[in-house]
Order: structure tokens, then sequence, then C-alpha cells
């Protein structure tokens, strides 16, 4: 049903993917708020673990961009 285009570069990738972790936080955010107290810990703690790989994703996209033009 989906695809990636095979031509597509890590670059391109890697901001895609990190614009879906930061939307999918905000997401968990705003769901957060409308729960209950246990249920509310859960999303909290998803959107924690959605935060890190953003971080992650992040890096590596400034790795990329490091190696790409080095100083």
């Amino acid at each position: 049903m989906f695809q990636i285009s095979p031509d597509m570069d890590d670059e391109t990738l890697l901001a895609h993917a990190c614009e879906s972790l930061a939307t999918a936080s905000v997401m968990a955010s705003d769901v957060a708020a409308f729960v209950d107290t246990p249920q509310r810990h859960r999303i909290l703690g998803i959107q924690q673990v959605i935060m890190l790989a953003e971080l992650a994703v992040n890096r590596v996209l400034d790795n990329v961009e490091v190696s790409r033009y080095p100083a």
C-alpha cells in the first residue's frame, strides 16, 4: 500500500522520520491531556520514547550533514 521511492536520499528520509516523530509526540501529549491518570502516565511514557527516538534521528541527521560538508 505504501512505498518509499528507491531514489530517496538518506537526509530526506531522516528529515521525514524526524518530523513524523515530532508530530507523534505532540499527538500523544494532546491525548494525554484528555485521559485519567493511569492512562495519562502510559501515554506520557510513550511520548518519552517517541522523543528519545526523535533525538536519535536528529543526531544521525546532524552527523549526515557534518559528513557531507566537513569543516
